[in-house]
């Protein structure tokens, strides 16, 4: 052999966009390459980005297997670089017809050309020792991330490579994983929104707040919230008698029921009314003054919840509540959604009034920085948020064994830092 590897360079074009966004069959098409060229894995690391776009590497004994891709414009760079006697055009021909590629471009490159090299000779003998200690797995290593980002900045999370549900809805792409740090996650169209590890600092926040300032909430309607995780926390309350859920996208649903069973626990109580509908159109059409309280569980404001952060929902939520009701909605981060996280605190202000809109922050890890709130608006300020009966709160949290809610940190989270404050001026 005159080189000491051969290296592919190539350019596979018009391929098909929603593969070239599927970091899970990238990584098992390009590792099956690797395996039918004849080369041995020894890992695989991959990572998605939100909203578009895979990198990954197969590192093999005979070198490497790399790939990035665009699906925005259905296309994906690729290495295949190979020593030994693997033919890396095997690989070629393979990964052409995984991606459906309609047209492609391939350069071949001799590297380490023996003619220009001399070998060096050095005693390997503990280098030798060493790597026959070494037992090579038989399942190859793993090491696939999905990222969820915007302009600024990202998260990542480890996941196992398999894709548990991947559904795409008349509304979003709706795909559960499996991390082993957190759990099995829900993802909406390429962003977090829910995992089995830290869902309940959300969900308890998001419910048991406003029930226990307001007292006595009997009648209470959900908009969004299809994992249902919320009405489950709202459900644990006795004196609730009736829970009225409005969720657009019914895969979200099923796909909870299936993956998550822990976080819908509560969609078979006889107290739920379960409707898959337009929570917008729901509490527009809603008769006056017929909730103790309103919660607005959607995600950030873009696909189908865009419609839960306008006035004219807000101010139909406001129509919807009794004297004294409590309204609870998904705030944003004053770290990452700063413009949305302060309109939101100004439309509830300018329906509720200057003393009834409340902002309480709290912490999720896999929410972009960590830090979120939930806003509030109380109906004629006969609900005072910041009252709460602590020896109820607390004999509650013990008997229905909450882990992030108690009564310290309901005040807590009403106690705002000095930037967010100026944020809500």
């Amino acid at each position: 052999m005159s080189a000491l590897g051969n290296h592919i360079l190539v350019e596979f074009m018009r391929c098909d966009p929603n593969i070239m966004n599927d970091v899970a069959g990238i990584e098992r098409d390009m590792v099956e390459a690797a395996r039918k060229a004849g080369a041995t894995v020894i890992n695989s690391t991959f990572h998605h980005f939100s909203p578009y776009g895979v990198s990954g590497v197969v590192v093999i004994e005979e070198s490497h297997l790399a790939i990035h891709t665009w699906p925005e414009y259905g296309y994906a760079a690729v290495d295949l670089f190979t020593c030994g006697e693997m033919d890396a055009w095997i690989s070629f021909d393979y990964l052409k017809d995984c991606f459906k590629s309609a047209s492609y471009s391939a350069i071949e490159m001799k590297r380490g050309s023996k003619n220009l090299l001399t070998r060096n000779d050095f005693d390997i003998s503990t280098m030798r020792q060493k790597a026959d200690e070494w037992v090579n797995p038989s399942m190859y290593t793993r090491n696939v991330w999905f990222t969820d980002k915007d302009e600024n900045q990202a998260l990542s999370l480890r996941y196992t490579g398999e894709v548990l549900h991947d559904v795409q809805s008349p509304f979003q792409r709706v795909r559960v994983l499996e991390s082993p740090k957190y759990g099995k996650l829900l993802t909406l169209d390429d962003m977090f929104m829910t995992t089995e590890n830290d869902e309940f600092h959300y969900h308890e926040m998001i419910s048991h707040p406003a029930i226990f300032a307001h007292g006595n909430v009997k009648n209470v309607l959900v908009i969004g919230g299809g994992d249902g995780g919320t009405v489950r926390e709202i459900l644990k309350h006795d004196s609730v008698e009736a829970v009225t859920m409005v969720e657009i996208d019914g895969e979200v649903i099923e796909a909870c029921k299936k993956h998550l069973p822990a976080i819908a626990a509560a969609f078979d109580d006889p107290r739920l009314e379960l409707i898959v509908g337009d929570g917008i159109e729901y509490v527009k059409n809603a008769n006056p003054e017929s909730y103790d309280l309103v919660v607005v569980d959607g995600s950030d404001p873009v696909g189908p919840a865009e419609g839960l952060f306008s006035v004219a929902f807000f101010n139909n939520c406001y129509k919807s509540l009794k004297r004294g009701g409590v309204l609870v909605a998904q705030g944003e981060s004053p770290k990452f959604n700063e413009n949305a996280f302060a309109d939101i605190h100004h439309t509830i202000k300018g329906l509720f009034g200057e003393n009834n809109a409340h902002v309480a922050l709290f912490y999720v890890p896999t929410y972009p920085t960590g830090m979120w709130s939930f806003q509030f608006g109380t109906k004629d300020g006969a609900v005072n948020l910041k009252e709460i009966p602590t020896d109820k709160v607390d004999a509650f949290e013990t008997e229905k064994g909450l882990r992030y809610y108690n009564s310290a940190i309901h005040h807590a989270a009403l106690a705002l830092p000095g930037f967010v404050k100026e944020l809500l001026k």
